[in-house]
């Protein structure tokens, strides 16, 4: 598969459209519409955002950036349609997330996911994140699972 990975504003039709579908999926794993232990990400505090596009131009996965110190950033926001995933959407995604941060002098990676997200533990798994004791918002948070990667 040939794709397009552009950073967009956060109000990007493309990258509004996959958060949403992105929420919806979550609320369908966990019942509940805000799921969300922190604040939700928002144009004010992401620092970059990214969204992979089909060789059609469809938009197909994207993924974000919080800086949370000097040296550090979590990834927010992480979403592959389900018709690309397999496909290598996610890594390409990942990748670009990575390679951003590294531009930007940030040494580390974190990210939160759930208990009801298999799948993205695998994904994060395999793609050498490593699980961390819960940081910020997420401490203390039952569902919650965090990762981290060094760069």
């Amino acid at each position: 598969m040939t794709l397009r990975i552009e950073q967009v504003d956060w109000a990007d039709a493309g990258a509004s459209e996959l958060r949403a579908e992105q929420r919806a999926e979550i609320e369908l794993r966990y019942g509940t519409p805000d799921s969300e232990p922190g604040p939700a990400p928002s144009a004010s505090d992401i620092t970059a955002f990214f969204v992979a596009y089909a060789e059609d131009g469809t938009p197909v996965g994207c993924g974000g950036l919080r800086q949370l110190d000097a040296s550090h950033g979590e990834i927010k926001r992480m979403y592959v349609r389900p018709s690309h995933r397999g496909t290598g959407v996610s890594v390409a995604v990942l990748g670009a997330l990575e390679n951003d941060a590294r531009a930007r002098g940030w040494d580390r990676l974190v990210l939160e996911t759930g208990d009801e997200q298999p799948d993205a533990i695998r994904f994060y798994e395999r793609e050498g994140y490593e699980l961390i004791p819960n940081f910020g918002y997420y401490v203390g948070e039952p569902l919650s699972k965090c990762y981290g990667k060094a760069l």
